[in-house]
């Protein structure tokens, strides 16, 4: 039978070096200017932004994704600036299995290698398991990004295997997956690693 908590819905998470708050209109302004670093975009299936209407439709569609059940999306928040820095988000919700991936993230370069990312990824865990009960949690990420991976891996995530084209970047090239999970009986072990990683 279904866990009938398991029904991510937008909601605001806070930690010391992050806040993750339901992505809306109002971040647009903000999320352009994080998000003008054409790195970021690399390894992501949507252009970089060029414009701040790029930002706005980058939240109309993830909001869409929302209304339809499919994605929660969030802005993520540098708690010590008060400004946005970049985003993620649940997608991939197997309500009836009580799974979901956390992914479609990006972060500034000045907010990369800070406690905000680690601590982001702590915080859409445990509200994952911790509150809505899932048993399954999975991450993604181009087989190219070897960074990416060994960061996963870090942390404790399972590697499962790759899907091979799986995915056609907006660059045109058509890119093979790497997926990972971390399941419900991994979870105290994942926290643990992340927790320690945010005490250095």
């Amino acid at each position: 039978m279904s866990d009938l908590r398991f029904a991510p819905v937008p909601i605001t998470l806070v930690g010391r070096h992050v806040r993750l708050e339901p992505l809306a209109p109002h971040h647009a302004a903000e999320l352009f200017e994080a998000g003008r670093d054409r790195s970021i975009w690399e390894h992501m299936t949507i252009p970089p932004f060029e414009s701040l209407a790029d930002a706005e439709r980058f939240i109309e569609s993830a909001v869409e994704e929302q209304k339809l059940g499919r994605h929660v999306p969030f802005a993520t928040i540098d708690a010590a600036r008060g400004r946005v820095v970049g985003s993620t988000r649940y997608l991939d919700i197997q309500r009836p299995h009580r799974g979901l991936e956390i992914g479609f993230t990006w972060i500034s370069p000045e907010a990369q290698r800070t406690g905000i990312n680690t601590e982001a990824k702590l915080l859409l865990f445990r509200h994952a398991f911790d509150e809505l009960g899932a048993i399954r949690v999975c991450l993604k990420t181009d087989s190219r990004n070897e960074r990416s991976q060994k960061a996963i891996e870090r942390i404790g995530g399972r590697r499962e295997g790759t899907l091979r084209s799986h995915m056609v970047l907006y660059s045109g090239y058509v890119r093979d997956t790497v997926y990972f999970s971390v399941l419900e009986r991994e979870w105290p072990d994942v926290r643990e690693k992340l927790e320690r990683l945010l005490a250095r």
